[in-house]
């Protein structure tokens, strides 16, 4: 976990306090930041990003329950994993209930990979997995297959938009991840093109993307992981250092997005 992340736990448990010990009115809760310092940032009162994490900001400041479900293919479900715990969605709930202790048990990440699966697939159970659920978030990895399997770029991208403003229309909040960097997909052209229509999609919806790829170029290059480490057997799926990165870094998404997303104090008052 990068030493930044440390920070943030106190920022938004400050939050929490300050919500729960004013009962969530707005008028108490300005007029008692007036008596703070200056310099404190609670992030309640900045312009939202257009990326943030309104419902996840919400429950972490309310004090749960969090509930994310990972949705995806076998990245997603820990192909090349030494078993389930060691896939990312574990690594996430393990990682986020020590990152905000104040939840403690409240965190759950519901794993929803099934290996082999391209946007269409996925799709057909979108309602089943992701909606009527109705986690705080989804992060959704996507894009590796329909590359392997010849899938039309634009309909991968036609229809992954209408799955993300469905997504968003229901409520929930939402985090791309990108198609991974590896052999067997660097050997397959065109290829590239998918991961770029993931990072486009995220620019032009603001939705935050994890970048994959670029990530674990840099894992290699800093010498955080070697080959052997990074990558299972099979050229195509991570192997369990890969994927503790790939946990830290979704992370990093769900916290930085809460952050960059003020509580809306009218709304956490009726929830």
């Amino acid at each position: 976990m990068r030493t930044v992340l440390m920070g943030r736990p106190r920022r938004l448990v400050g939050a929490a306090a300050l919500l729960l010990g004013l009962s969530l009115s707005s008028t108490a809760v300005l007029a008692y930041a007036d008596l703070l310092p200056q310099n404190l940032d609670l992030g309640l009162f900045a312009e939202a990003d257009p990326t943030g994490l309104p419902h996840v900001a919400q429950k972490i400041a309310l004090g749960g329950p969090l509930s994310i479900v990972a949705f995806g293919s076998s990245s997603t479900e820990g192909v090349g994993a030494s078993t389930p715990a060691a896939a990312y969605p574990a690594r996430l709930e393990a990682g986020l209930r020590r990152a905000l202790p104040h939840l403690a048990s409240r965190i759950t990440v519901a794993n929803r990979g099934i290996g082999g699966e391209a946007v269409d697939e996925m799709l057909a159970r979108l309602d089943r997995d992701v909606i009527a659920p109705h986690p705080d978030l989804v992060i959704w990895q996507t894009g590796s297959n329909d590359a392997l399997r010849g899938v039309s770029l634009d309909h991968f991208r036609e229809a992954t938009e209408a799955a993300l403003e469905r997504i968003r229309e229901a409520g929930i909040d939402v985090v791309l991840m990108e198609p991974q960097w590896c052999p067997a997909l660097d050997a397959t052209p065109g290829a590239d093109r998918f991961r770029d229509a993931v990072r486009a999609l995220g620019s032009d919806l603001g939705v935050a993307v994890i970048r994959r790829s670029d990530l674990m170029r840099d894992w290699i290059g800093q010498g955080r992981l070697t080959r052997t480490e990074l990558f299972a057997s099979d050229g195509l799926h991570m192997a369990d250092g890969g994927y503790a990165l790939l946990a830290e870094a979704a992370q990093d998404a769900v916290l930085d997005g809460a952050e960059a997303a003020p509580v809306a104090l009218a709304e956490a008052g009726t929830d």
